[in-house]
């Protein structure tokens, strides 16, 4: 597949179609909502995008930090979110490192980011030494390897992981092996969304709460939920891993 072919097949719909479903909103509500609960202090949004999780956390009062990875950037720098210019990103032209001190954060969200990256056990490594001790590490929109909405998508022109060369497909063991090789303790681990959420359009903006009532019930649903979009999980710093880090500073 050419980078052209790749491109395209990536956003028929538009790179910002996740800003336009109201379903999908709903899910980056329920999200910022979830981590507000544990009211965890400072928030990284690791690989911030467009800024809609950094503006949905700042809106539950909490403090974020949002971070992009930019390849070729030279230095980091300051950059005003253009969907969000009350927020400014901290970019980086580094792939792993992280332009941060020891134990900044008291949680990291990746939403839709750890399934991109080149070298996910480095990265992982990484968000970890950021972490605070027993800090949270939150992790949503893991693509699942055994999702049905994957295997269509392969199948009719849309884009699914594994277009490009880093992406990764996971599974509950697989999410949940990674997360305990970088020093993470799971405390929260489950499949979820069974039906489409970016979908845009009046009649999906009107059938947004339902459509979220009945793909939260679905993914609930023994065996069938095999077939989920998506790996969920939350992992805290372990005791052994905060040690070893402090010892290596």
């Amino acid at each position: 597949m050419s980078p052209a072919d790749s491109q395209e097949l990536a956003n028929p719909r538009g790179h910002d179609v996740n800003l336009r479903s109201a379903p999908q909103r709903r899910e980056y509500e329920s999200i910022a909502a979830r981590i507000a609960r544990d009211w965890p202090g400072r928030v990284l949004d690791w690989g911030c995008g467009y800024g809609q999780m950094t503006w949905l956390l700042s809106r539950e009062g909490l403090e974020v930090e949002p971070f992009n990875y930019v390849p070729g950037l030279e230095a980091d720098e300051r950059r005003t979110l253009e969907r969000f210019p009350e927020h400014q990103a901290l970019l980086s032209g580094d792939p792993i490192r992280l332009p941060y001190e020891d134990a900044s954060f008291g949680a990291v969200l990746s939403c839709g980011v750890l399934e991109h990256v080149a070298r996910p056990g480095e990265s992982l490594d990484e968000l970890r030494r950021v972490l605070a001790p027993g800090g949270a590490l939150y992790v949503y929109k893991l693509p699942n390897r055994r999702s049905y909405l994957e295997w269509i998508a392969r199948r009719t022109g849309l884009y699914y992981h594994g277009a490009y060369p880093d992406d990764r497909l996971y599974d509950l063991e697989s999410a949940v092996a990674l997360l305990g090789a970088s020093g993470f303790r799971v405390t929260e681990a489950r499949l979820a969304n069974m039906l489409p959420l970016t979908v845009p359009g009046r009649l999906a903006d009107a059938l947004a709460e339902p459509i979220w009532a009945l793909n939260r019930a679905l993914a609930r649903v023994p065996v069938l939920n095999r077939l989920a979009t998506n790996v969920e999980a939350v992992a805290v710093v372990s005791a052994h891993a905060a040690v070893a880090s402090s010892a290596s500073a």
